[in-house]
């Protein structure tokens, strides 16, 4: 079998195995997003990729070339997100969504942190003072796919999900910085050089550079749009500058030694929120995106699950502090979204749910944890902690988000009608 066709065919299987295990997840009423998470942990490396048969399963090698398909389903979903930015919505909550974005995050970084620095003077052999801070920030970063992929398979609509899809874009923005500060106070205890410059200056030219060009990705397809009238040729402008936006999110350059990046999920949200606040048609255009996103989508989930390295459940350590890491993560984001809900005056049902919806961690996170690794011993033991909580976030975190979001209110399943059923209901009736 050539190359080409394992691919293809590892492809399809990876695709039809996330289909076949959601109507199973459907009987236990289990969100879709968990079914392909677990397909693919059940045909990745672990399981039947360990069986090395060309077509069946998929290798770790097939894994780190599947990167691109990532890194596109990552670029649609921010571009959908951008959606939930639109000015009419931004003037009733937007104060609000800033103000728990913020301080839920930050609060989380400040009770992680704390549990664990503890941690590190009960056992500094084990975790290390730079990987214990470094920790801390990565526990800000929530899973936007998952939690997207909740809401639009429930069609979740109410108070918790306007300001949930909101709260998780700005939530990513405030990890980054609070990320990239604390990697650098991490580095300087490690080496013991502080570079000020380095941390403060390298963080904030990210997300202003990242939102700039997301700023005028947005400007240049609205004006493209319009020289293209039949819905086929304007759903493909769509994905043209979602792709051509995460492709220049991948340029990295240096200039008088400050390094200077992009983050495809910061700019792809404001290319989204550009274009649906100045397209007349943009609700048309994001609604046939999704559709045609569907099949990358369930690509992507399978191929995370895939990613998930289970080799981290042979270490005692990891799974100690990794259970220890989730415990306060989730305290962190759960009280810290309900004192700030409160603070702000929310609707009750924000301050009773919306910080269980946050607990989803998968590509934010797992980003983070692989630029630790330069911190040597002490990145190793911030990724595979990182990667224990995301094993367990991933699985569990869609089926609580589901949970909240149907005790809030905002998920009804009355109501939800078989697309099949119903065409061929229309159908019966034209004959």
């Amino acid at each position: 079998m050539t190359q080409t066709a394992s691919i293809f065919l590892s492809l399809s299987i990876a695709l039809l195995s996330g289909l076949l295990l959601s109507r199973l997840a459907k009987q236990v009423k289990l969100p879709a997003v968990t079914a392909y998470l677990i397909a693919g942990v059940l045909i990745g490396p672990f399981i039947l990729g360990a069986l090395d048969i060309p077509g069946i399963g998929i290798t770790k090698e097939q894994i780190d070339g599947f990167g691109l398909i990532s890194d596109l389903a990552l670029g649609f979903i921010a571009f959908a997100m951008g959606n939930e930015f639109r000015l009419a919505q931004l003037k009733k909550i937007g104060r609000q969504a800033m103000v728990i974005g913020v301080v839920q995050a930050l609060f989380t970084t400040v009770v992680v942190d704390a549990v664990l620095i503890a941690l590190h003077f009960l056992m500094p052999d084990k975790l290390s003072l730079p990987a214990a801070i470094v920790l801390g920030s990565v526990a800000t970063a929530t899973a936007p796919a998952a939690t997207l992929m909740v809401v639009k398979q429930y069609k979740a609509k109410g108070p918790v999900t306007d300001m949930l899809l909101p709260v998780v874009a700005l939530d990513d923005a405030v990890g980054l910085v609070v990320f990239a500060v604390s990697f650098g106070v991490a580095k300087s205890i490690s080496t013991g050089a502080v570079d000020v410059l380095t941390v403060v200056l390298e963080p904030l030219l990210e997300v202003v550079l990242s939102l700039g060009l997301g700023f005028v990705m947005g400007l240049l397809f609205t004006q493209c749009e319009k020289y293209f009238h039949s819905r086929s040729k304007r759903m493909a402008v769509s994905v043209t500058f979602v792709m051509m936006t995460v492709a220049i999110s991948c340029l990295k350059f240096t200039v008088g030694g400050i390094h200077i990046g992009f983050s495809s999920l910061l700019a792809c949200m404001m290319l989204g929120t550009v274009f649906c606040n100045i397209c007349e048609v943009s609700e048309e255009l994001m609604d046939r995106a999704d559709r045609w996103t569907a099949p990358i989508l369930i690509l992507f989930f399978v191929i995370s699950g895939a990613e998930l390295e289970l080799s981290v459940f042979a270490d005692w350590v990891v799974v100690i502090i990794g259970i220890i890491y989730i415990i306060s993560r989730s305290i962190g984001k759960c009280y810290g979204a309900h004192i700030s809900a409160k603070m702000t005056k929310s609707n009750p049902n924000i301050i009773k749910y919306l910080g269980i919806t946050l607990l989803p961690q998968a590509g934010v996170a797992l980003g983070m944890a692989i630029k630790a690794i330069e911190l040597g011993p002490d990145g190793a033991i911030v990724r595979n902690i990182t990667l224990f909580a995301v094993l367990i976030y991933e699985i569990v975190g869609p089926y609580l988000t589901k949970v909240a979001l149907t005790k809030a209110g905002d998920i009804r399943e009355e109501g939800r009608t078989s697309a099949r059923e119903e065409h061929l209901a229309k159908k019966a009736l034209n004959q």
